[in-house]
Protein backbone atom coordinates (compact mmCIF):
# COMPACT_ATOMS: atom_id res chain seq x y z
CA UNK A 1 0.00 0.00 0.00
CA UNK A 2 2.18 2.66 -1.07
CA UNK A 3 -0.56 5.12 -3.00
CA UNK A 4 -0.56 8.63 -0.60
CA UNK A 5 -4.67 9.35 0.36
CA UNK A 6 -5.34 13.03 0.93
CA UNK A 7 -7.94 15.45 0.39
CA UNK A 8 -5.56 17.55 -1.54
CA UNK A 9 -7.98 18.28 -4.49
CA UNK A 10 -10.56 19.92 -1.84
CA UNK A 11 -10.78 23.92 -1.62
CA UNK A 12 -9.44 25.27 1.35
CA UNK A 13 -12.76 26.96 1.60
CA UNK A 14 -14.24 23.25 1.43
CA UNK A 15 -11.53 22.19 4.14
CA UNK A 16 -12.86 25.08 6.80
CA UNK A 17 -16.70 24.64 6.25
CA UNK A 18 -16.05 20.75 6.71
CA UNK A 19 -14.14 21.24 9.89
CA UNK A 20 -16.82 23.90 11.25
CA UNK A 21 -19.56 21.87 10.45
CA UNK A 22 -18.07 18.52 12.09
CA UNK A 23 -17.32 20.29 15.11
CA UNK A 24 -21.46 21.02 15.62
CA UNK A 25 -22.16 17.29 14.10
CA UNK A 26 -19.42 15.17 16.52
CA UNK A 27 -20.47 17.25 19.72
CA UNK A 28 -23.76 15.03 18.91
CA UNK A 29 -21.75 11.66 17.83
CA UNK A 30 -23.78 9.64 19.94
CA UNK A 31 -27.02 11.08 19.15
CA UNK A 32 -26.30 11.41 15.06
CA UNK A 33 -24.61 7.37 14.64
CA UNK A 34 -27.03 5.07 15.25
CA UNK A 35 -29.72 7.34 12.79
CA UNK A 36 -27.25 7.20 9.66
CA UNK A 37 -26.62 3.64 10.40
CA UNK A 38 -30.46 2.87 10.42
CA UNK A 39 -31.16 4.98 7.17
CA UNK A 40 -28.16 2.98 5.51
CA UNK A 41 -29.65 -0.28 6.19
CA UNK A 42 -33.29 1.05 5.32
CA UNK A 43 -32.10 2.83 2.87
CA UNK A 44 -30.06 -0.19 1.07
CA UNK A 45 -30.73 -3.34 3.46
CA UNK A 46 -28.35 -5.32 2.17
CA UNK A 47 -25.87 -3.48 3.39
CA UNK A 48 -26.83 -5.60 7.16
CA UNK A 49 -25.03 -8.29 5.75
CA UNK A 50 -21.60 -7.33 6.64
CA UNK A 51 -22.80 -6.91 10.22
CA UNK A 52 -22.73 -10.20 12.14
CA UNK A 53 -23.61 -9.02 15.54
CA UNK A 54 -27.05 -7.59 14.65
CA UNK A 55 -27.95 -8.80 10.57
CA UNK A 56 -30.39 -10.71 11.27
CA UNK A 57 -32.42 -8.14 13.37
CA UNK A 58 -35.55 -6.93 10.92
CA UNK A 59 -37.30 -4.64 13.34
CA UNK A 60 -35.00 -1.07 13.59
CA UNK A 61 -36.24 0.25 16.32
CA UNK A 62 -35.03 -2.60 17.83
CA UNK A 63 -32.10 -2.27 15.87
CA UNK A 64 -31.91 1.13 17.11
CA UNK A 65 -31.34 -0.26 20.54
CA UNK A 66 -28.78 -2.66 19.74
CA UNK A 67 -24.91 -2.11 21.23
CA UNK A 68 -23.37 -3.77 18.40
CA UNK A 69 -25.05 -0.90 16.28
CA UNK A 70 -24.28 1.59 18.83
CA UNK A 71 -20.62 0.51 18.92
CA UNK A 72 -20.04 0.78 14.93
CA UNK A 73 -21.88 3.74 14.61
CA UNK A 74 -19.43 5.25 17.22
CA UNK A 75 -16.56 3.97 14.93
CA UNK A 76 -17.72 5.26 11.96
CA UNK A 77 -18.39 8.77 13.39
CA UNK A 78 -14.48 8.57 14.91
CA UNK A 79 -13.14 7.56 11.72
CA UNK A 80 -14.04 10.42 9.97
CA UNK A 81 -13.69 12.41 13.05
CA UNK A 82 -9.91 11.53 12.95
CA UNK A 83 -10.10 11.94 8.57
CA UNK A 84 -11.62 15.78 9.49
CA UNK A 85 -9.10 16.58 12.27
CA UNK A 86 -6.29 15.29 10.14
CA UNK A 87 -7.70 17.27 6.67
CA UNK A 88 -4.24 18.57 5.99
CA UNK A 89 -1.86 15.87 7.33
CA UNK A 90 -2.15 12.99 3.93
CA UNK A 91 0.80 10.84 6.22
CA UNK A 92 -2.02 10.21 9.07
CA UNK A 93 -4.78 10.30 6.75
CA UNK A 94 -2.94 7.91 4.49
CA UNK A 95 -3.30 5.53 7.17
CA UNK A 96 -6.52 5.80 8.21
CA UNK A 97 -7.64 4.91 5.04
CA UNK A 98 -5.28 1.61 4.67
CA UNK A 99 -6.34 0.48 7.83
CA UNK A 100 -9.84 0.89 7.29
CA UNK A 101 -9.68 -0.01 3.68
CA UNK A 102 -7.72 -3.00 4.55
CA UNK A 103 -10.11 -4.41 7.03
CA UNK A 104 -12.94 -3.78 4.97
CA UNK A 105 -11.66 -5.25 1.83
CA UNK A 106 -10.07 -8.39 3.19
CA UNK A 107 -11.43 -9.11 6.74
CA UNK A 108 -14.96 -8.20 6.43
CA UNK A 109 -15.09 -8.28 2.20
CA UNK A 110 -17.29 -5.45 1.77
CA UNK A 111 -18.12 -4.33 -1.48
CA UNK A 112 -16.17 -0.73 -2.02
CA UNK A 113 -19.66 0.49 -3.18
CA UNK A 114 -21.00 0.22 0.05
CA UNK A 115 -18.85 3.69 1.22
CA UNK A 116 -20.75 5.70 -1.57
CA UNK A 117 -24.39 4.61 -0.04
CA UNK A 118 -22.77 5.41 3.22
CA UNK A 119 -21.60 8.93 1.83
CA UNK A 120 -24.82 9.92 0.76
CA UNK A 121 -26.73 8.87 3.75
CA UNK A 122 -24.47 10.47 5.78
CA UNK A 123 -24.98 14.14 4.24
CA UNK A 124 -28.60 13.51 3.84
CA UNK A 125 -29.12 12.74 7.72
CA UNK A 126 -26.75 15.72 8.59
CA UNK A 127 -28.93 17.94 6.10
CA UNK A 128 -31.95 16.70 8.08
CA UNK A 129 -30.30 16.89 11.20
CA UNK A 130 -28.27 19.74 11.47
CA UNK A 131 -30.51 22.34 8.89
CA UNK A 132 -28.94 25.64 10.48
CA UNK A 133 -25.64 24.00 9.85
CA UNK A 134 -25.37 22.28 6.30
CA UNK A 135 -26.70 24.89 3.81
CA UNK A 136 -25.84 23.87 0.43
CA UNK A 137 -22.52 25.29 0.29
CA UNK A 138 -21.74 23.01 3.18
CA UNK A 139 -23.44 20.29 1.91
CA UNK A 140 -21.45 20.51 -1.63
CA UNK A 141 -18.14 20.34 0.71
CA UNK A 142 -18.72 17.36 2.49
CA UNK A 143 -20.38 15.53 -0.66
CA UNK A 144 -16.59 16.83 -2.20
CA UNK A 145 -15.26 15.39 0.88
CA UNK A 146 -17.26 11.98 0.69
CA UNK A 147 -15.97 11.87 -3.37
CA UNK A 148 -12.61 11.85 -2.02
CA UNK A 149 -13.07 9.43 1.00
CA UNK A 150 -14.62 6.94 -1.81
CA UNK A 151 -11.61 7.43 -3.93
CA UNK A 152 -9.50 7.19 -1.63
CA UNK A 153 -10.53 3.81 -0.36
CA UNK A 154 -11.04 2.31 -3.96
CA UNK A 155 -7.35 2.80 -4.25
CA UNK A 156 -6.74 0.96 -1.03
CA UNK A 157 -8.96 -1.77 -2.43
CA UNK A 158 -7.22 -1.74 -5.96
CA UNK A 159 -3.58 -2.46 -4.13
CA UNK A 160 -4.70 -5.11 -2.18
CA UNK A 161 -6.30 -6.93 -5.10
CA UNK A 162 -10.12 -6.84 -4.39
CA UNK A 163 -12.27 -9.35 -5.98
CA UNK A 164 -15.21 -9.31 -4.27
CA UNK A 165 -14.49 -12.80 -2.17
Amino acid sequence: MEGKRDFDHLTQEDKVMISDSWGKVYANADDIGVPILIRLFATDPSSKQYFSKFKDIEDLKELEKNPHLKNHARKVLKAINTMVENINNAEKVTSVFNTLGNSHALRHKVEPRYFKVLSDVIVTVLGETFTEVMTSAVAQAWRNFFTAMCANFNDVYQEVGWNGN
